[in-house]
């Protein structure tokens, strides 16, 4: 299959990701976001009843971790210098990836555990409540890696002293300590809201995940015209914001369907005149 040229915005392919990474070349992506299945032994579907897929794996953990380790040697392959992974996963196989990311990236590398945390969902009555999943972060190269900064939210400034222009500050050795006027840096705890049933950026695929989830990661660990990849698009999240933030992206999914719903929503975001570009595997 031949790999066509990214242009100013980007290309999605319909294939075995495995398949398709084969045919890019080396260090060619600034920043992987990748939601892959979960091992929840569980079928996960959405609104459309077509849209769904059974994520059991033969042989347990050990079959998981064989369906995914290749793809991780690929997604560092792939990754620049400065490049960063950014796998979303939960607490049925995060521990036994993270085992193998260390070895594979090396320990070094690694830069976050993040846990965003949600309140949707069921409650139990049997444990506490599983109201989070774990985004591994990894570098291609420690140090080398793209970094911005992100802040948001405000400090708490009950009982402080304020000065002549109205500004919150704490006396200190060194004197006045003002706060940034852009509010307290993130931390790797992210309260992000899962999608609610009525969300407008529902497009009834299973496991969509929210645009402000995608929103951090991609402005934290790439600039403008750099090429965001998600080999594991589903409804093209990542694409979609990638797109907006003025990111070169590229997708890949092997269902049709959500590279159908991809094409349709990036296409929106361009007043529905913007026509992807589709790769197709040999079995698409």
């Amino acid at each position: 299959m031949a790999m066509p040229r990214l242009a100013q915005t980007g290309i999605i392919a319909c294939d075995d990701n495995l398949r398709f990474m084969e045919g890019l070349p080396d260090a060619c992506c600034d920043l992987i976001y990748a939601d892959p299945p979960f091992g929840t032994g569980k079928r996960q579907t959405g609104r459309d009843p077509t849209q769904q897929y059974a994520d059991v794996w033969p042989g347990g953990i050990d079959g998981y971790l064989e369906f995914l380790s290749p793809r991780l040697e690929h997604f560092r392959r792939l990754l620049k210098t400065t490049g960063t992974l950014y796998l979303h996963l939960d607490w049925h196989t995060v521990h036994y990836v993270k085992v193998y990311l260390d070895k594979l990236f090396g320990y070094e590398n690694m830069l976050n555990e993040i846990i965003w945390s949600y309140r949707t969902g069921g409650l139990s009555t049997r444990w506490f409540a599983r109201k989070h999943d774990t985004i591994l972060v990894y570098a291609r190269q420690a140090g080398r890696h793209r970094f911005n900064l992100l802040r948001e939210g405000s400090f708490r400034t009950d009982g402080m002293n304020v000065d002549e222009d109205g500004r919150p500050y704490k006396n200190t050795r060194a004197g006045r300590l003002y706060f940034n006027p852009d509010g307290p840096a993130i931390t790797d705890v992210w309260e992000i809201p899962f999608l609610s049933t009525v969300s407008l950026e529902r497009t009834g695929y299973p496991t969509q995940k929210p645009e402000a989830l995608l929103e951090r990661i991609i402005r934290a660990s790439s600039n403008p015209g750099d090429v965001v990849a998600d080999f594991f698009c589903g409804s093209g999240t990542t694409l979609a914001v990638a797109q907006r933030l003025g990111r070169r992206w590229i997708g890949c999914d092997i269902s049709a369907e959500a590279v159908d719903i991809a094409r349709h929503r990036l296409a929106r975001l361009q007043g529905g005149k913007y026509d992807p570009q589709t790769v197709r595997g040999q079995d698409g």
